[in-house]
């Protein structure tokens, strides 16, 4: 075991292992997602489910929602109107009595108001009122100096805030190894970075990555937006003279929550390919030869396999894969198949939070959202491989209740 984990990561797992409350944070690519993972194998997921924040999260984990799984639906009428439909649905109630506890999945991006709601809904659920959570074991794991919260109006507000988690008593377990890169300097661009600060150091190292890359670029180009990159992949792909291939998603299920599953799922409705296509890899593959964000140029590509030289030189041969949409009560109700990628030419930031990308050309100036800088320049493992069109000192930003907060723990 301490071959396979970090020292942070080992302290973590002990952490896991306690009966506390726990909080699991650290910087991005410091194993968060890879020491659930490992906690989990121990654990039924009937009684100690893993619980998304977003629905594309939870089809990638084979998970469910925070929200569908608490009863929440959109919170329309505000935090008592939420609890009081919640718990008029007897099926809300038997599942939060069924399990003993569950992981909480990107915390950061739940907003206070969902997370006030659900703890009541588990207190009122159980019976429990004067015990947190109803006597439900949480463990919330997620990086606040990333992507917010979805917030329509108004401040900020971050769960942290609330009473709620105060009275959770989380033992906050901080992973302090980066698993992605060993690059002391890229290090300490990036922990300036993840607090927003611009030091004569991050200043020097934007500037000398501030690099047109040329057009026999090679890699995966990040935009603030997703029209921006559909357009870019579409426009590589139509470049490369080979014949178009076109593999359709195979879908199973009540055509309701197929439509959902479309919303959600990181497999494309109609994959477009061609051999020399640049793909990402939108999975951990199981026998470790890739990881999300992994990407390579096709060689070959037949009904049941594709064949891919990866970035790092590996090829390999990438089968299709079945991903389900589960309902609030954790069964399957939709599946989709098909390969798990997509062009690699080109994706949105947010879309890349969790990724690992070999090669990496980014434009960091007009991004509006704290911690999007930060997001983009963390998913690379080599700062030699990151090409920046421009970049502006007010992109460099963090939420200072964050970094508030992060400096007390």
């Amino acid at each position: 075991m301490a071959l396979e984990f970090t020292s942070s990561q080992f302290s973590a797992l002990a952490a896991l292992c306690s009966n506390s409350n726990v909080f699991l944070t650290g910087e991005a690519g410091s194993g968060k997602s890879f020491l659930i993972e490992h906690y989990m194998k121990d654990h039924n997921p009937k009684e100690f489910p893993i619980l998304a924040s977003t629905g594309a999260a939870a089809v990638l984990i084979g998970g469910r929602t925070f929200h569908s799984f608490m009863g929440l639906g959109i919170m329309e009428g505000g935090i008592e109107k939420t609890v009081r439909k919640a718990l008029k649905d007897k099926k809300v109630i038997r599942r939060i009595n069924k399990i003993k506890g569950f992981v909480l999945d990107e915390v950061s991006m739940i907003s206070e108001d969902t997370f006030i709601a659900a703890e009541q809904i588990c207190r009122l659920a159980r019976g429990k009122d004067l015990e947190p959570w109803g006597g439900l074991r949480v463990i919330a794991v997620g990086d606040f100096a990333q992507l917010p919260p979805v917030q329509k109006y108004g401040p900020r507000k971050w769960v942290f805030q609330s009473k709620v988690w105060q009275s959770s008593h989380f033992q906050v377990v901080s992973l302090k190894q980066n698993m992605r890169t060993e690059n002391q300097d890229f290090l300490q661009v990036l922990n300036s970075v993840r607090k927003g600060e611009v030091t004569e150091l991050v200043s020097d190292f934007l500037n000398d990555r501030t690099i047109d890359p040329g057009e026999d670029f090679t890699g995966t180009r990040l935009f603030p937006r997703r029209n921006q990159a559909e357009k870019f992949n579409l426009r590589k792909l139509d470049e490369i003279n080979e014949d178009l291939i076109e593999v359709t998603s195979d879908y199973a299920g009540p055509q309701r929550f197929i439509d959902v599953l479309k919303r959600v799922s990181p497999l494309k409705e109609v994959l477009k390919l061609k051999i020399g296509a640049l793909v990402m890899l939108k999975n951990n593959d199981p026998k470790q030869r890739w990881v999300n964000g992994s990407s390579g140029i096709v060689q070959t590509i037949e009904d049941e396999s594709i064949k891919v030289e990866l970035i790092n030189g590996r090829m390999v041969k990438v089968e299709k894969v079945s991903l389900s949409l589960h309902n609030a009560e954790g069964d399957a109700v939709a599946s989709v198949t098909n390969f798990p990628m997509d062009l690699a030419y080109a994706t949105t930031i947010h879309k890349s939070q969790g990724m690992t990308l070999d090669t990496l050309f980014v434009d960091l100036a007009n991004l509006w959202e704290p911690g999007q800088a930060y997001v983009a320049l963390s998913r690379i493992t080599n700062p030699e491989n990151l090409f920046i069109k421009s970049w502006t000192q007010k992109s460099i930003k963090a939420d200072e209740q964050v970094n508030s907060w992060y400096n007390q723990l």
